[in-house]
C-alpha cells in the first residue's frame, strides 16, 4: 500500500475518533514513526474536513516546546495544530468531561495577532510588533490515540493533540510583562500541581511564536489579524479529573480557570 493511501487511512481513523469519541490505535501504524511530512498531510486532510463542515479557524497552537519532550519524541523542533471556535471555552465555564479525549491541562501565554503575517522571512521585531496583546491561557490537550500511546507522527496527525482552550479576560500589552521570565503555577484545590516559567517554552514564548509564524507562512495557513496563538506550555501537563477545577496564574498576566464537569454529565 502506498504512503498516500496510508495517509488517507490514518486521516479516516482520526476522523472516526473525532466523530464517535472512541480513541483509536496509534496512527504511526499507518504512516510510520518518523515521517513528519506524512503526519502533517494527515492533519491537513482533517483540517479541510473540519473547515468544510462549518468549523471556524480561530488560531494555532504550538506543541513540543520543551526540549526534554522533544528529546523524548526524537525531534528537534516544535509542532503545530489548528484552533477552532468551538474549542474556545469561557473562563470558569464548565467543560463537558465526556467530550474530552483523555484530557490534560497546561498553562500557556496566548498572543492575539494584530495584523496578517504572510511574509516567510520574519524577524523577532515583526512578531513583537504584530502582537496586539497577551492573555493567560489553559490548554486542555487531548489525544484521540488510545492511552496516549504517541510518538511524533501520532500527535502531529492528531492536530497536535488538541482539545479545548480557555483564555483569561484581561488583555496585557507585550511591553508590560516579561514573557521569558514570568513565573507560572497551576493550582487544584488550592495546591500547586505544576510550576514553570516562560523560559521553559523554547527559551521564550516569543521564540515559539516566531517559529510558528514562519512555518505557517510557508504552509498556506499564515497567521491573520485576530488569530489566537497558544505559544506552548510553561510547565508540566497535569491530568484533568472529572469535576476538577484548575487555576493557572502567570506573573504579570493574571489568572484563568478550567472547570470540568463530572464524568457522567
Amino acid at each position: 500500500m502506498s504512503q498516500e493511501e496510508n495517509i488517507k487511512l490514518a486521516a479516516d481513523q482520526l476522523w472516526s475518533a473525532w466523530e464517535t469519541g472512541a480513541p483509536v490505535a496509534p496512527i504511526r501504524e499507518f504512516i510510520g514513526e518518523s515521517d513528519v511530512d506524512a503526519a502533517y498531510a494527515v492533519q491537513e486532510i482533517n483540517t479541510k474536513r473540519l473547515v468544510e463542515s462549518g468549523r471556524r479557524l480561530t488560531g494555532r497552537k504550538i506543541g513540543l516546546t520543551a526540549k526534554v519532550v522533544q528529546k523524548q519524541l526524537g525531534v528537534d523542533q516544535p509542532d503545530y495544530g489548528m484552533l477552532y471556535a468551538d474549542m474556545d471555552i469561557a473562563d470558569g465555564e464548565e467543560i463537558p468531561y465526556s467530550k474530552c479525549f483523555q484530557p490534560k491541562v497546561e498553562a500557556e501565554i496566548a498572543f492575539v495577532i494584530a495584523h496578517d503575517l504572510t511574509e516567510e522571512q520574519l524577524t523577532m521585531v515583526d512578531i513583537i510588533s504584530a502582537i496586539d496583546y497577551a492573555l493567560p491561557a489553559i490548554e486542555v490537550v487531548g489525544s484521540r490515540v488510545k492511552d496516549w500511546d504517541i510518538k511524533i507522527t501520532d500527535t502531529i496527525a492528531d492536530n497536535a493533540s488538541s482539545g479545548f482552550y480557555v483564555l483569561g479576560q484581561t488583555p496585557v500589552l507585550i511591553g508590560d510583562f516579561d514573557p521569558r521570565l514570568c513565573g507560572m503555577a497551576i493550582f487544584k484545590d488550592g495546591e500547586p500541581v505544576s510550576v514553570g516559567a516562560g523560559a521553559a517554552c523554547l527559551g521564550s514564548p516569543l521564540n515559539a511564536t516566531l517559529w510558528l509564524a514562519k512555518v505557517m507562512a510557508k504552509s498556506g495557513y499564515p497567521l491573520r489579524a485576530g488569530d489566537v496563538v497558544l505559544s506552548g506550555a510553561l510547565g508540566p501537563m497535569v491530568v484533568a479529573e472529572p469535576g476538577g477545577v484548575y487555576e493557572a496564574r502567570i506573573e504579570g498576566l493574571g489568572s484563568v480557570r478550567a472547570v470540568f464537569s463530572s464524568e457522567d454529565k
